[in-house]
């Protein structure tokens, strides 16, 4: 079958990307399982850490990224109900794993669940045909499938964030990085909730799309400490929710950001995680320091239905034809997109 491979571990991965025709397809769906023909993927910043290698997760290469799939369900497994066969689905890829159970563990009430994620720690979905849990599908109706291919694992973690920080309607929202797949759906679920959002970015044409898109204030991130610009178009106030996945180079400034009371969560550190932060301004002012890891199958499932009732849509930076996929992943390599980068498999 047709695939996107990625043939060797490497920075920069762009170069290591294969398009090859000969991929061996998966064979019949077990049980619990679901077999699509693929119509479109989307590219993840999670694309450019497989192919470099993550600490601690033993990977093999050549092997298959990808954990945004929209295709069609052609058969099922054993004990999977046949009314599947012919819906467009999306997948949430973040599969959880069984909880430890020892007999001198405390309770779990807080205990955080933990993944693993299909398109890194398994074969994922860049490729004609895949076998998915129906238990972590989702179907999408007649949805364009570029878009529902955008749609999931970003709005899935922005949704994730914005929960876990109890942004309430009308509050105000600090998001990081905007062109960013998690970014740009961080603003768009704050923007329907009503919330006001101040964007930053590197790059001025970014905060200007931003701007065509919603955004209510833009903060040009130059290197430097951009905070007290930030906090000016709050009259002083700060915010209530900074959102952020670029790490070292923004959390400091994010935290001298908020307002009392409020909440940084972060979902990644692009830049690096050993970020230096300012214990005396989090606990003076009572803020609150969180990490998000995707979402819930729930989860996935409320934001899914917001896609499909029109009220939540993707930014869709570039669509490409798999067989152009080192393309694809050069632009994200590089940063350019805005929104997300789309392969297309016909």
């Amino acid at each position: 079958m047709n695939a996107a491979v990625i043939s060797r571990q490497g920075n920069p991965v762009a170069p290591n990307i294969q398009a090859v025709k000969d991929w061996p397809e998966p064979g019949a769906p077990a049980r619990g399982e679901a077999r699509l023909r693929v119509e479109a993927t989307a590219l993840n910043h999670m694309d450019l850490w497989v192919g470099r290698g993550l600490p601690g997760i033993p990977l093999t290469w050549p092997r298959i990224s990808g954990c945004d799939v929209c295709g069609t369900v052609e058969s099922v497994g054993e004990g999977v109900d046949a009314s599947w066969v012919g819906r467009r689905v999306i997948m949430n890829a973040a599969v959880r794993q069984p909880d430890r159970v020892l007999p001198d563990d405390p309770p779990g009430s807080t205990l955080a669940p933990e993944y693993e994620l299909l398109g890194e720690h398994h074969h994922g979905g860049h490729c004609q045909f895949f076998n998915a849990p129906v238990a972590q599908l989702a179907p999408v109706g007649d949805a364009d499938p570029t878009e529902a291919a955008a749609f999931g694992l970003t709005f899935l973690t922005a949704w994730g964030m914005l929960r876990k920080a109890e942004l309430r309607p009308g509050q105000s929202v600090l998001v990081t990085g905007i062109g960013g797949g998690v970014a740009t759906a961080a603003m768009k679920i704050a923007k329907h909730l009503g919330c006001p959002v101040t964007v930053t970015s590197r790059h001025a044409w970014k905060l200007e799309k931003a701007q065509q898109l919603g955004a209510d204030h833009v903060v040009l991130d130059k290197g430097e400490d951009w905070s007290r610009d930030a906090r000016a178009v709050t009259n002083k106030r700060g915010f209530d929710v900074a959102v952020d996945s670029i790490g070292k180079a923004t959390h400091l400034w994010c935290v001298k950001s908020l307002a009392r009371g409020g909440a940084y969560v972060t979902c990644g550190a692009t830049t690096g995680a050993d970020a230096t932060t300012d214990l005396a301004r989090v606990f003076w002012n009572q803020l609150r320091i969180l990490g998000s890891t995707m979402g819930s199958q729930d989860e996935f499932r409320e934001i899914v239905a917001l896609f499909r009732a029109g009220k939540l849509k993707p930014v869709v930076d570039s669509v490409h034809p798999w067989e152009n996929a080192r393309q694809a992943w050069t632009r994200i390599e590089a940063g350019d997109q805005f929104g997300n980068v789309v392969l297309v498999w016909k």
